[in-house]
């Protein structure tokens, strides 16, 4: 590298540098345009289904086009002067570029925007550019000799911090390679219409661990890890699971016996423990419950498996809705019942098929107890607002028809008072 500035500085008083420039200023030019037309006439007008290349192509295209053709520049600017050190910088740095902008849409495809995430891709953006800065001084070899000279022995191999982290990086890139094809058949898994929802979660989900799973092996292999010694680890981990991570193997298990028997859906409407909502997400632990009040409950996966579960939409997902109501004895009945049968026909959420019918609960002490009997096709929405709207309905025609509703009566008897 420190030839390459050297015969920078000596181009800078001759006309070498011109025509590096002139390669260099061409090349960015063409790359720019060839951007816009790609984005103009391929990336606006592709399908939905090519999203994931077009992502790919719409981050590295100009780096990669520039570097291509800065590199031909290379390969013919020899036949009229020697000199390449200002386009093999360049080039160096348009592959920094290329390196992180593909790193940046990877990790985004994969994992959901956070601030880690963001922290991550900044980490990533400044160690790419720390190494090109320290290859342009020219210390990079030394660090990695030095790095190399690091080492420690066990038994008889000898370990040294290069390969430590040879091995860190090749895990890492492994194990995100791995998610991004997870992630991509997760994508095709779960536009499968033809599939049940429950199944395409779970294929999903084995998927991602299979990948992962296969891309730790490789990696260790790779860095010439002895895989064998696994199955220390693996003994170690059985005995774990069989004491203190019960409860999480047992949660984890269980999710995957939810979502394959098939007795909780993505959308039901249940009631657990108290608690009524809609689900929202299964994860391989978890299951969130999104409650009508607009808050979230995590439920563990065993809770599922060894409590009763109301599931209100589990064949059919219409809803008996109920109202109490009271009337007096003197009122005329059969009236005040067909009142109440029209109010809710004229709600647009009760259900004509079952018909809303009025009943008579009870003769109590006040009046006479009657209700109304309703059903709906949306639980989700929940029964409060409804609820209240029928009954300030029904009392809004019992007021035009003369229909009484009692007030709570008394009466006291004063037997044997003195005279």
């Amino acid at each position: 590298m420190l030839e390459n500035w050297l015969e920078l500085i000596n181009d800078l008083s001759s006309p070498a540098v011109f025509w590096q420039l002139a390669v260099l200023v061409a090349g960015l030019l063409l790359a720019w345009g060839f951007n816009v037309l790609v984005h103009r006439h391929v990336v606006h007008q592709a399908p939905e289904s090519w999203r994931l290349g077009v992502g790919g192509i719409k981050r590295t295209l100009f780096p990669l086009t520039a570097l291509a053709l800065i590199c031909l520049g290379r390969l013919l600017l020899p036949h009229w002067q020697q000199h390449t050190a200002l386009l093999q910088l360049a080039t160096t740095l348009l592959v920094a570029m290329a390196v992180i902008r593909l790193a940046v849409y990877a990790l985004r495809f994969i994992f959901p925007p956070s601030a880690i995430l963001k922290a991550t891709e900044n980490a990533i953006s400044g160690m790419i550019w720390l190494v090109v800065a320290l290859h342009f001084a020219g210390v990079l070899p030394e660090i990695v000799q030095s790095l190399e000279d690091a080492s420690f022995s066990i038994g008889k191999n000898r370990i040294s911090v290069l390969l430590i982290l040879q091995a860190v990086v090749t895990v890492v890139l492994t194990v995100v390679i791995a998610l991004w094809l997870s992630r991509l058949l997760e994508n095709r898994l779960m536009s499968a219409t033809q599939i049940n929802m429950n199944l395409r979660v779970v294929l999903t989900k084995l998927t991602r661990i299979l990948l992962t799973l296969v891309g730790v092996l490789l990696a260790l292999s790779a860095v010439g890890f002895d895989i064998t010694l696994l199955s220390v680890f693996g003994g170690a981990l059985g005995v774990g699971l069989g004491f203190g991570l019960q409860k999480i193997a047992s949660n984890y298990l269980s999710g995957f016996i939810i979502l394959l028997d098939e007795s909780v859906h993505l959308g039901d409407v249940i009631t657990l423990e108290g608690h009524y909502g809609v689900v929202h997400q299964i994860r391989s632990r978890y299951l969130v419950l999104h409650k009508l009040d607009g808050t979230e409950v995590i439920i563990p996966n065993e809770t599922l498996i060894s409590s009763a579960v109301i599931n209100h939409s589990y064949t059919d997902r219409k809803v008996r809705v109920m109202l109490p109501l009271q009337v007096s004895y003197e009122g005329d009945l059969e009236q005040a019942m067909e009142l109440m049968r029209q109010v809710a026909l004229r709600h647009p959420r009760v259900l004509h098929e079952p018909a809303p019918d009025a009943q008579i609960k009870a003769f109590g002490d006040n009046g006479v107890e009657l209700q109304l009997v309703v059903w709906i096709a949306d639980p989700e929405e929940g029964s409060g607002n409804l609820l209240s709207a029928l009954a300030l309905e029904v009392w809004r025609e019992f007021k035009l028809h003369g229909v009484v509703i009692p007030y709570p009566q008394r009466e006291v008897r004063i037997i044997g008072t003195p005279s």
